[in-house]
């Protein structure tokens, strides 16, 4: 390797050599700080020693064998042939002036066959006993052709002074200093590595980066040759480089290295010898080590490239607590409170968002003015969702007092939209972006803010949308893109979205294809703060699009997720959620269970928008299974405030109001779907996969003898594009046929029980079958009848719809026995072997109630492949007519989808 700059040094080096050689002996202490050559320049000796004939031994000392005794004497004999040295005896440990005498004595005659050059690299990390033999060397060979070679770190001396003073009182003792290089040394060094060119632009750069320190120099130069990036990477040579620096500077500058780094902009002494509770000289001392490797410019990192190699370096545990505890020292020393803000933004990078919670706190009680207080107290409601959702609300107060006042600043106001939108406060959210497009009436492209055409400009798929600056990304991950920024780093406006952008769902697509889009986003996305509530709002659109089968699966993982993350409030979402999926499914008991278990989560059980819609959840399936109680017990809660305005307040109204149909209070009933629809139509989002509010309100209708105003609900829910999904088609009519005369009534529940049998809600397909047996039995065809309702008896005890289960079958409590007649079921294995698929195909159409030519044209096939296929059904069966068919054909689906 060339030395550059160190031409001065190396003749100092050979005129000591060319004196060994002439008969005299020389002692040379290379001294520099970590990092500055002082190895290379002891290698360049040694070979040159060997080149001109000398015997050259050499030892490198080393923190970890600093106790081991006499190891550094031991590495130097071992550089000779056996018997040339005398062998080491006596006690380690204990001074033997007879082994010393011998081995100089031996050592001399060495020296007069070749001159004998000992190198030892580090000999601040000699072991005692050895550097006794060294210094009784240098005491008794001073006219031996013997040249001692030592390099020494200029800020770690070694444990025994006694040492570096008797050598410095040698009159052949000379002192090197290594100096780090100088501009124009490193200018050289980058031409020799990457060319003139490179030199002209780098050297610069390269030289402020690394202070000259030849060892951080050359590795910056190695990654830019190897990587050609303009900045080193985190575990790249130059980060390496540091890292081996410190190392070699030992444990106490290691640690000192932390807490600067952590330190950052604040970082002085003082403070870090009473973050570290050193004295300040032992504190200064470290510092000036790092200073004059390069590292530190006076007590702050010279690059921040440095200083993030010490913080990805230093112990995940041991960087939160010093975090914590530097953000304290700072509040306790009046330190500003943006200084408080970066802090808390380093803690909840490291994962504590706790600590990180606390700083904020600090900050926000550090005489924050009102602009940093609602920027604090936003931070903090991200942040306070991983432990507590209703605490993350609570944070709002603050900002949105500020917003009514007409106070916030325009800076806050996107942010604060975002937040309350994730938390679905929609008309909170709507109020701050109304504010936005007051301020900048070119924030909103063209949409209008109230009314009908609020519904055409964010009604997905129909006319106009409200302008999102992320409209060109996946619908789900657009709260996690970094936002526009134009030339030099400045923010580029942003313009106003709809607070209902991230609750929006995609249309439905009867290849399945509608969460495509989710599970792409949901398969490489990792649970964090940025990424929790549109994982949320992915996961719900697959439940409402493709249904509870898909959506089930990630609910686990992302709790799983937030379990291993510490987040018990994105354990509570992510368990709510999966409460819905449940429900939606038809479980009504483990959508039961899943929601209490997310409200055990919670520090308080009710007093927030997010418990509110948990809530809304148990009392659903509390009404569903028939315990009205404990329904009433729910609904007697206080609300919280803004409930109103949010996606769970109408989550809430769903289920007060089918509570009050399961009671029989038809008109209140009424009035809270009615409730729900306005607010959807002012939403922009009145989409029956979301929640189909004209069910509800037909059947109160219904109850309330207004079957023309009933109709017009279900007929307007039909009429919608979400029609096309089996289960708002399904639900849609069910309440259809309540309208209708018998004959049709009947087959409309059929095809009603056709399509939910595919989506998987038990419960809604139990309703449906319970209206269809009950159909039947009025139309006189008994037997299919009990066929019917003894398998939707089964299927209401298996999701706990106990109330139902009473309706469909009064006075059973066990199986029920088999139909009038004597017949028994044939078993669902038997039926599967018994047809093939297309009479399968063919006969649940038939059962459903279906004419032959409307099976031919529903499969595509002639009136006499129907009939053809038909008498094959009926020959396997053993029976004679349609009407014989057993409705286990149309339940096979229904079976294994249950």
């Amino acid at each position: 390797m060339t030395l550059i700059d160190r031409e001065a040094e190396l003749a100092a080096m050979d005129s000591a050599l060319a004196g060994t050689a002439a008969g005299q002996a020389g002692i040379v202490l290379v001294e520099g700080a970590v990092g500055c050559g002082k190895s290379e320049l002891a290698d360049a000796v040694a070979d040159r020693a060997e080149a001109a004939g000398a015997t050259v031994l050499r030892a490198l000392g080393s923190a970890a064998e600093r106790e081991l005794p006499l190891g550094i004497l031991r590495q130097l004999i071992a550089c000779t042939p056996p018997g040339v040295l005398p062998e080491l005896t006596g006690e380690p440990g204990r001074a033997n002036v007879g082994a010393m005498q011998a081995f100089s004595a031996a050592a001399c005659e060495l020296a007069a066959m070749a001159p004998v050059v000992i190198v030892v690299d580090d000999v601040h990390h000699a072991d005692e006993q050895s550097c006794g033999y060294l210094l009784h060397l240098a005491r008794t060979t001073r006219w031996a052709r013997i040249l001692l070679v030592l390099t020494e770190s200029v800020h770690e001396r070694g444990d025994d002074p006694v040492f570096g003073t008797e050598l410095l009182r040698r009159p052949n003792f000379q002192r090197i200093r290594l100096e780090r290089l100088n501009g124009a040394a490193v200018a050289r060094l980058v031409a020799e590595q990457l060319g003139p060119d490179a030199a002209e632009r780098l050297a610069g750069r390269f030289a402020e980066a690394t202070g000259g320190n030849p060892l951080l120099l050359r590795a910056m130069v190695e990654e830019h040759r190897v990587t050609g990036a303009q900045e080193p990477e985190v575990g790249g040579a130059y980060a390496q480089a540091v890292l081996t620096c410190l190392y070699r500077c030992g444990p106490a500058v290691r640690e000192l290295a932390e807490v600067l780094a952590v330190l950052d902009d604040l970082a002085t002494a003082e403070r870090a010898a009473r973050l570290l509770d050193l004295p300040l000289a032992t504190v200064n001392r470290g510092v000036q080590a790092l200073s004059a490797a390069g590292i530190l410019d006076g007590a702050r990192f010279r690059y921040p490239a440095a200083r993030a190699a010490v913080l990805e370096w230093t112990d995940d545990s041991a960087r939160t607590e010093l975090h914590r505890r530097a953000a304290e020292l700072a509040h306790r020393s009046g330190v500003p409170a943006p200084v408080l803000h970066e802090a808390a933004e380093q803690l909840l990078a490291d994962g504590a968002a706790e600590r990180a919670c606390a700083c904020l706190e600090l900050a926000d009680r550090s005489g924050a003015d009102d602009e940093q207080r609602a920027q604090f107290r936003t931070m903090l409601a991200a942040i306070a969702a991983r432990s507590d959702p209703g605490a993350a609300e609570r944070h709002l107060a603050g900002p949105l007092d500020l917003l009514r006042a007409g106070s916030l600043a325009p800076a806050r106001l996107a942010a604060l939209a975002r937040l309350l939108a994730t938390q679905g406060r929609i008309d909170e959210a709507a109020e701050v972006l109304e504010r936005i497009t007051a301020q900048d009436p070119s924030a909103q492209d063209g949409a209008t803010r109230d009314g009908a055409n609020r519904d055409a400009a964010t009604r997905p798929g129909q006319g106009g949308r409200w302008a999102d600056p992320l409209d060109g990304l996946s619908a789900f991950p657009r709260w996690t893109a970094a936002p526009p920024v134009e030339p030099g780093g400045v923010p580029r406006p942003v313009r106003a979205a709809s607070p209902t952008t991230l609750w929006t769902i995609p249309e439905y697509a009867v290849d399945g294809s509608s969460g495509a889009a989710a599970e792409l986003f949901l398969r490489g996305a990792t649970l964090s703060e940025a990424t929790v509530a549109p994982i949320g709002q992915a996961v719900r659109a697959l439940l409402l699009t493709e249904g509870p089968a898909r959506a089930m699966p990630w609910c686990h993982l992302y709790t799983e997720a937030a379990i291993r993350a510490g987040a018990p409030g994105w354990q509570a979402a992510f368990t709510a959620l999966g409460a819905e999926v449940l429900l939606r499914q038809g479980d009504l008991t483990g959508a039961e269970s899943r929601a209490a278990a997310a409200m055990d989560l919670l520090p308080e059980r009710g007093g927030s928008v997010f418990a509110a819609g948990v809530s809304a959840t148990l009392i659903r399936a509390s009404t569903a299974m028939g315990r009205h109680d404990a329904a009433a017990r729910e609904l007697a809660r206080p609300l919280p405030e803004g409930l109103a305005g949010s996606f769970q307040g109408l989550a809430h109204l769903r289920a007060r109001g089918q509570y009050h149909l399961a009671t029989n209070r038809f008109h209140a009933a009424l009035g809270d779907f009615l409730q729900i629809g306005r607010t959807m139509r002012r939403w922009g989002l009145d989409r029956p996969l979301l929640l189909p509010w004209r069910i509800g309100a037909a059947e109160a209708l219904i109850q309330l003898g207004e079957a023309h105003q009933a109709a017009r609900f279900i007929t307007d829910q039909l009429g919608s594009k979400d029609a096309a999904h089996p289960w708002v088609h399904g639900i849609s009519l069910r309440l259809k046929a309540a309208l209708s005369e018998p004959k049709e009534r009947q087959v409309l529940l059929a095809r009603a029980v056709d399509e939910l049998r595919t989506v998987g809600d038990t419960y809604e397909l139990v309703l449906a079958m319970a209206d269809f047996g009950q159909v039947l039995k009025e139309t006189g065809d008994s037997n299919r009848a009990n066929m019917v309702n003894r398998r939707a008896w089964h299927l209401a005890d298996e999701c706990g719809a106990h109330a139902l289960r009473e309706r469909i079958l009064p006075g059973h409590t066990a199986t029920p026995g088999a139909p009038e007649g004597g017949r028994t079921d044939v078993g669902y294995a038997e039926l599967d072997a018994r047809l093939s698929e297309s009479e399968k195909r063919v006969a649940m159409l038939a059962v459903h109630g279906h004419t032959n030519r409307e099976i031919a044209m529903k499969l595509y096939i002639t009136i006499s492949t129907v009939e053809q296929h038909l008498t094959r059904v009926y020959r396997k069966l053993n029976i004679t007519r349609r009407q014989q068919l057993p409705v286990d054909l149309h339940l096979l689906g229904a079976a294994e989808h249950a």
